[in-house]
């Protein structure tokens, strides 16, 4: 029989093989859901695994719905090695999305006019500070009342969704719009222009690239990111250093705020270019999957959303081309991260055979 064994100390090499090994369990059990719906299972892979990156076009897809991912997982990777709990990325998002596209239509209505693009650093500009916003308020209802910031941010993502409705249902309809729930097209001098003609993919993904080293940077070589670090994994420790749990809660809830409101504001003045209902299609949800899966690492976040954006495209191409239900990504996303949880079990412990003992001639009798 198998038994779990503690080890002298944590396996560095368990700790690298086990996202790969989650990996290639959540492709196994994918290809018995395969098989179960009677669609070929090599093919449903292939869906999800191959035709992402088959040509330039496809990649630069893959990189344009990575960078969301990659900027509110960063956020939260910062969040949680401070032992802070943001759930409510998606809100957060959702409000830089929010602040970004009123910053995109004011400049419009006051006649701010220019080069195209021109304008577009002043839309994520005000996307981080509406994202800052909103995860403030989260800081603040657990600093003065010690509420709980896990109900608080994943409610608060409701509120979000509400407002955005409420904007481009009502005030900021587009009167032109054939009655859709949209806002009029953003000026060109506040579009965030693409990194090349023909193809969507704009240069927030350079942004993205950039934050992973700052965050790297931040996380491992400043002596703040040490501070949080520390108050995450030892708050009695930090304590007795004098470090401040209040400045920790506030600056991680604020800088995963920031982070996600300037997704959303990329979202917005990228490729929508408008405010629409659906903005996000779970981005700051998914962007959780995003930074566990990366171990709370920015190369590893980095890695970890071009996978998790391979899955979104497999599972539109999946649906499109052979029929499979598009919820089968949520179910591939939750596989993933459980089975990533359960192989973390092999960093601390190994897996021993023992035999049965069979009892002794004397205590049988």
């Amino acid at each position: 029989m198998l038994r779990l064994e503690p080890r002298a100390q944590p396996s560095m090499a368990m700790s690298l093989a086990s996202p790969l090994i989650a990996l290639a369990l959540t492709a196994a059990i994918a290809a018995l859901l395969f098989v179960a719906l009677g669609k070929d299972p090599v093919r449903g892979l292939a869906m999800f695994f191959v035709e992402p990156l088959n040509g330039l076009r496809p990649v630069t897809e893959v990189l344009l719905k990575a960078t969301p991912l990659v900027l509110c997982a960063l956020g939260l990777a910062v969040c949680y090695r401070s032992n802070v709990w943001n759930i409510g990325a998606e809100g957060q998002l959702l409000l830089g999305a929010i602040a970004g596209g009123g910053m995109a239509l004011w400049l419009a209505e006051a006649g701010f006019t220019g080069p195209r693009g021109a304008y577009a650093p002043l839309v994520l500009a005000a996307g981080v500070l509406g994202g800052m916003l909103w995860a403030g308020l989260t800081a603040l209802l657990r600093d003065r009342f010690n509420a709980s910031e896990i109900l608080v941010s994943l409610m608060l993502v409701y509120v979000a969704q509400q407002l955005l409705n409420y904007l481009v249902f009502g005030p900021w309809k587009d009167p032109k719009g054939f009655n859709f729930p949209q806002t009029p097209s953003f000026d060109p001098s506040t579009w965030l222009l693409p990194i090349a003609r023909g193809m969507r993919l704009h240069w927030g993904a350079v942004v993205a690239l950039v934050a992973v080293v700052v965050f790297w940077f931040f996380l491992f070589r400043s002596w703040r990111g040490y501070q949080l670090q520390v108050g995450g994994l030892a708050p009695a420790a930090a304590r007795y250093a004098g470090f401040s749990s209040r400045s920790a809660l506030w600056t991680a809830l604020l800088v995963s705020g920031g982070m996600a409101g300037l997704a959303g504001a990329m979202e917005a003045a990228g490729p929508l270019r408008q405010l629409t209902p659906h903005v996000s299609t779970g981005y700051g949800f998914t962007a959780i999957i995003v930074a566990f899966v990366g171990r709370l690492h920015p190369v590893g976040i980095l890695l970890a959303g071009i996978l998790l954006s391979m899955l979104l495209i497999g599972g539109e191409l999946a649906q499109s081309r052979i029929g499979l239900p598009n919820a089968l990504t949520g179910v591939f996303q939750g596989l993933l991260l459980f089975l990533l949880l359960a192989c973390d079990t092999l960093i601390a412990y190994r897996l021993r055979w023992q035999g049965r003992r069979m009892p002794s001639r004397g205590a049988v009798q």
